[in-house]
């Protein structure tokens, strides 16, 4: 796949609308992506498995993992006021949420433009400019001017989707991809380049490509896959958050167009440390830049797939994605393409006796 597909590719996949439990129209787009490359199969979670045309049986399985659900909200009520009280999906700060557009999904299910509101500093109280949101102080306005109108003119019903609305877009100058969704739809395009750049290979090793509901809810998702799998090994592609904007120089381990990711521990998961060291050492001998990061917050479905079978080796590579959980976020296609070369080349080397050493 070159680069303006995979660009392409990327851009469907940001601009695609699936928040936790409502991935469905991304899974439809990465089964299209995923087309000639073997069999598809879909579990009631819609977790979408890939079994790669080229695999024989009776080898080590590799888990090529990336999670298909964004950060989003759901409807909890209508106001008589014709506005949505909401619940956040995912991890939010709610001082980001407000004053941005949405797309609600209504009983029709056609996604209606809205847009997230607070109280006008106007008929702000001083106490209340200083202090800090309630979600409860945030709604969703889709213009409707009564409880009434909302439910029979708009299709509102509780228990929908809310998603960001950002149109993905992509800077060739300064190689720069700015969209929503970063947070996992990077990965889960990386799933499908990897599986591209390997078609014809001879390798030692069958792969099973996951596309995993549900991750930033508890990574519920993965701990179906994993279990339907039963991997040897396994890749986690991710959209990781990029600490280059926030915190001090010295402190930065993951930033946009330095190469992709590779964390050595985070709060559910200390990587495998002879799995990560033989992927830094193949990125070295390739010329593949990498950043390595100690991350004391955040997780990945490595929490849930290192923890299933017998235990299984799992790195993560991740993308790094500036202002993740929030509408919008910036990455580079260089970190991307790099975190791709690495997966490749991990893939090769792999076999029997090299996974039996971690």
């Amino acid at each position: 796949m070159n680069k303006l597909n995979t660009i392409k590719m990327i851009t469907e996949l940001s601009n695609a609308k699936g928040i936790s439990g409502f991935e469905d129209d991304v899974v439809a787009l990465i089964r299209n992506y995923c087309e000639g490359f073997g069999t598809i199969k879909e579990d009631t979670l819609r977790n979408l498995y890939l079994y790669y045309k080229n695999n024989i049986g009776n080898r080590p399985i590799v888990q090529l993992d990336a999670h298909s659900d964004e950060v989003g909200f759901m409807v909890q009520g209508i106001k008589p006021n014709g506005t949505l009280q909401i619940i956040p999906i995912g991890g939010w700060v709610t001082n980001n949420i407000p004053a941005h557009k949405v797309w609600v999904k209504n009983a029709e299910g056609e996604y209606i433009p809205g847009i997230v509101a607070s109280k006008p500093p106007h008929f702000m109280s001083e106490q209340e400019k200083k202090s800090a949101l309630d979600i409860k102080q945030i709604t969703v306005d889709v213009g409707a001017t009564s409880k009434e109108e909302a439910i029979k003119e708009y299709k509102i019903r509780i228990g929908e989707p809310i998603v960001p609305c950002v149109d993905f877009e992509y800077q060739d100058k300064h190689d720069l991809m700015i969209g929503k969704a970063f947070d996992n739809r990077l990965g889960c395009g990386m799933v499908i380049s990897t599986l591209h750049a390997l078609e014809g290979e001879n390798l030692e090793v069958d792969i099973v490509g996951a596309f995993a509901s549900q991750e930033e809810v508890g990574t519920r998702g993965s701990i179906v896959t994993s279990r339907t799998i039963q991997p040897d090994i396994a890749i986690v592609f991710e959209g990781c958050p990029a600490d280059d904007t926030c915190v001090n120089e010295y402190e930065i381990q993951t930033a946009i167009k330095k190469g992709p990711m590779l964390r050595h521990i985070d709060s559910r998961m200390i990587t495998n440390p002879r799995y990560q060291r033989f992927a830094l050492d193949l990125a070295e001998k390739h010329g593949i830049p990498v950043q390595e990061a100690v991350r004391a917050g955040g997780s990945t479905n490595g929490a849930s797939i290192h923890l299933s079978n017998q235990g299984v080796p799992t790195i993560v590579i991740g993308v790094p994605v500036r202002y993740a959980h929030t509408h919008y976020g910036i990455s580079s296609y260089h970190d991307y393409d790099c975190g791709v070369k690495l997966a490749c080349e991990i893939v090769r080397s792999l076999n029997k006796e090299v996974i039996e050493r971690f």
